[in-house]
């Protein structure tokens, strides 16, 4: 069983981890204190509860299916371990399945106010654990999560993904005081979860090189220990999607170790910089214009940023193939837009709601004068380095395609109902929605992005050669 431990003197010696990287990361957790995580151990759930919550009351909330999976064993152990309940488990609805979405939170919230005492120990994956997140967040109390799927990296990070009015964003909330992690209830979850915690999963891998960047252009520096604790397990955690795919234990509880790991690190860094990159904006980008909210079950966030990764790469090795000739300095002056100009391009292609952050990101990106040519010079300086470090973070798009396929993810944008032109438009509004630094801004800034989406999208591109899935 590994385990992170709970420093808490009343308690006796902890057991030894196997991954030195997770326990540290409790340390420097900022709501997180306890996370157990191994084969049957949903019933120390109870003992998990009264550690962190003496003398609270429990409202145990589940939905249909999650309560299935695993209902019965924590109520169980609530009641060994002598918890008391504020209320029956409140369940909602399997069927449709439960969506993230804000109507959801406040439904929650509302009906746990009235219990001031009690604190909720949900039992689900992404979208009941970011409900409860919120729902607890928005009345100033803690939680704790019985995870039933390795299907987010979003268990154990602060903030919670929700839609609201079709827009889905980060809402700022605590993460989970604890987290149990039963690796006999996380295999045996459906299909289609533990492929989306893959897709969710490798985009942090193109998202590792746009960080890279952005240190290297003195943007904003990589910090070592919150890279480390991201980075260090996840290639492992990659390595196997054949496996993954068929169902194998040990590769899918190394899955759900490497998500784990990740919403960790957004704790530690107070920021989702070493999980989320370019690749997660093309995601965000489709989840703001409500794609797939309507399906059933909804389209998830994973199999969304998988197709986001694969464009991502795609961008990067078109990058990687540019050498300190092709940084032209006039050029990248001569190709900047005014903000006039930049604010008519996010309203002339962005939703209503969408533009007014998207204007505020993209002119908060813009660099001109001095400045860009410093930055310009700063990348001919660094570029040796930096594309041999790039180089070796990076997967080829190619080789990310495959191993979606292989895991039963969607690996073409065709295959989440995305049609050819606005696949390729998404590469233009994707860049628009956040401020982070990213590939994409480096290429607007040389002024060659338009360039090379052309490209890339051409006989001869990436995305020519594979316009079809069965290509």
């Amino acid at each position: 069983m590994r385990r992170i431990p709970y420093f808490d003197n009343t308690r006796g010696k902890e057991e030894k981890m196997s991954s030195e990287l997770i326990e540290k990361a409790l340390t420097t957790a900022t709501e997180t204190h306890d996370i157990v995580f191994g084969d049957n151990v949903t019933d120390q759930t109870g003992r998990m509860f009264t550690t962190l919550f003496p003398g609270k009351k429990v409202l145990v909330v589940a939905d249909g299916n999650t309560f299935a999976a695993t209902g019965d064993a924590v109520v169980a152990s609530l009641k060994e371990a002598g918890v008391d309940f504020a209320d029956d488990p409140y369940i909602f609805p399997g069927t449709p399945t439960l969506y993230a979405g804000y109507e959801n939170v406040e439904v929650l919230r509302e009906y746990i106010r009235p219990f001031e005492e009690a604190i909720v120990c949900s039992i689900g994956s992404g979208s009941l654990n970011d409900i409860a997140k919120l729902a607890s967040g928005e009345l100033g109390r803690e939680y704790m999560n019985v995870c039933t799927a390795p299907s987010v990296d979003g268990f154990a990070a602060f903030g919670a993904s929700i839609a609201r009015d079709g827009f889905k964003i980060t809402r700022s909330c605590p993460a989970p005081a604890g987290l149990i992690a039963d690796t006999e209830v996380v295999c045996n979850s459906p299909q289609r979860l533990i492929a989306t915690g893959y897709g969710d999963l490798i985009e942090k891998i193109p998202a590792g090189a746009d960080w890279i960047l952005a240190d290297a252009l003195g943007i904003e520096a990589i910090n070592e220990y919150v890279w480390n604790m991201v980075q260090g397990p996840l290639r492992a955690s990659l390595a196997d999607p054949v496996a993954i795919g068929k169902g194998d234990k040990q590769a899918i509880e190394g899955l759900m170790e490497g998500n784990l790991m990740s919403g960790l690190a957004m704790q530690a860094g107070q920021s989702s910089r070493s999980a989320s990159g370019a690749g997660h904006q093309f995601s965000h980008t489709w989840e703001m214009e409500g794609h797939g909210l309507d399906w059933e079950p909804p389209l998830s966030h994973g199999f969304k940023v998988g197709i986001g990764t694969i464009a991502s790469c795609a961008i990067w090795e078109e990058f990687l193939k540019m050498d300190v000739e092709d940084f032209d300095i006039d050029h990248a002056l001569a190709s900047v837009k005014s903000p006039e100009e930049v604010e008519a391009k996010v309203r002339s292609l962005l939703q209503p709601r969408m533009q007014d952050e998207a204007v505020r990101h993209s002119l908060k990106k813009r660099t001109e004068g001095e400045k860009l040519v410093a930055r310009i010079n700063l990348l001919k300086e660094k570029w040796p380095e930096l594309r041999e470090r790039c180089k070796a973070q990076l997967m080829s798009p190619g080789d990310v395609m495959d191993r979606l396929k292989a895991v039963g993810a969607p690996y073409h944008p065709e295959l989440i109902e995305i049609d050819w032109e606005r696949f390729r438009e998404t590469h233009v509004k994707a860049q628009m929605i956040r401020d982070r630094y990213t590939v994409f801004d480096i290429l607007v800034d040389l002024g060659v992005y338009d360039k090379v989406v052309e490209h890339l999208f051409s006989e001869e591109g990436f995305w020519g050669q594979h316009r079809h899935p069965e290509v």
